[in-house]
């Protein structure tokens, strides 16, 4: 990896957090309760938080833009989510939900000439991330926030969903289908197979993903990846933070390592409520 990917890679690393803490929190929570969204699990509210940019999404969508969960998942809960609020209501609630978990988290920073500073900057980066393509960037492209925290999520958020639309076009260029693509990153120890599980895929659809890794040379019979196997994901982790590179460039070197120096604090109080699993589907650790 080269140093100019390193960089597009630590930058996607240090805004995760600020961006996922949406699905964990307990205030949004609250807020999806007060919508009428079950909390007993995550599900309800995740599905309605990240696909209400599209719209009144169907659940084939859905799939194709969340690419990795299992489409019976994603039908159980799209399009009915849409019957609980209207994708209006749900972006309004989960801005809410970011302000009240920013303020609680973070205390006065988030009136703090820095966190404006790092604002201004994730922003700049963000308007620079070409949506052509990557239809969940696009969808968060045009929504509005004001303050500065929340300006900041929302960058985070446009940012992110920018390298995963990328990430999806890697993977189909690799010949990776949604659930060989989960079983080829457990294959390099990317997450325990138990974590995958999260994503709904049957037992028999798990098996037949890897019997077709096995006869394309790419998985052994005991599910870890085989040296071409290795060599394909790194393949497709190189295309992933090359199509993410764009941003950063148009940012600029010296404001880049600027915006890294100012999430730090962030980053750590992020992680330090303890919210984000420590291990997860994305391969990285403590998001």
């Amino acid at each position: 990896m080269t140093d100019e990917f390193g960089r597009v890679r630590q930058m996607w690393h240090l805004l995760e957090p600020l961006h996922a803490v949406l699905y964990y929190a307990p205030q949004a929570y609250e807020e999806a309760a007060a919508l009428g969204y079950g909390t007993d699990e995550r599900w309800p509210s995740y599905f309605a938080w990240r696909a209400a940019p599209l719209g009144e999404a169907g659940a084939v969508q859905v799939s194709s833009a969340f690419y990795s969960f299992s489409p019976a998942m994603v039908r159980r809960y799209v399009p009915d989510t849409w019957r609980v609020a209207s994708p209006a209501e749900v972006i309004a609630a989960r801005l809410r939900a970011v302000d009240r978990t920013y303020r609680d988290v973070l205390g006065d920073a988030v009136a703090s000439k820095e966190l404006a500073e790092a604002a201004g900057l994730a922003r700049r980066a963000a308007e620079a991330a070409d949506c052509a393509g990557r239809p969940l960037a696009a969808a968060n492209s045009a929504l509005p926030a004001d303050e500065p925290h929340l300006v900041l999520w929302q960058a985070a958020t446009r940012l992110r969903e920018h390298r995963g639309d990328g990430h999806l076009a890697a993977l189909l260029t690799a010949g990776l289908d949604p659930v060989e693509s989960l079983v080829s990153f457990a294959g390099i120890g990317a997450a325990p197979v138990e974590t995958f599980a999260s994503r709904g895929w049957s037992e028999a659809e798990w098996t037949a993903a890897h019997e077709r890794l096995v006869a394309r040379g790419l998985s052994a019979a005991d599910g870890r990846a085989t040296a071409d196997g290795r060599a394909l994901r790194t393949e497709v982790e190189r295309r992933t933070d090359e199509m993410a590179a764009a941003p950063w460039a148009a940012l600029g070197a010296d404001d880049t390592a600027r915006l890294s120096e100012l999430l730090g604090a962030y980053w750590v109080a992020m992680l330090g409520t303890g919210l984000l699993p420590a291990q997860n589907t994305l391969g990285i650790g403590k998001v």
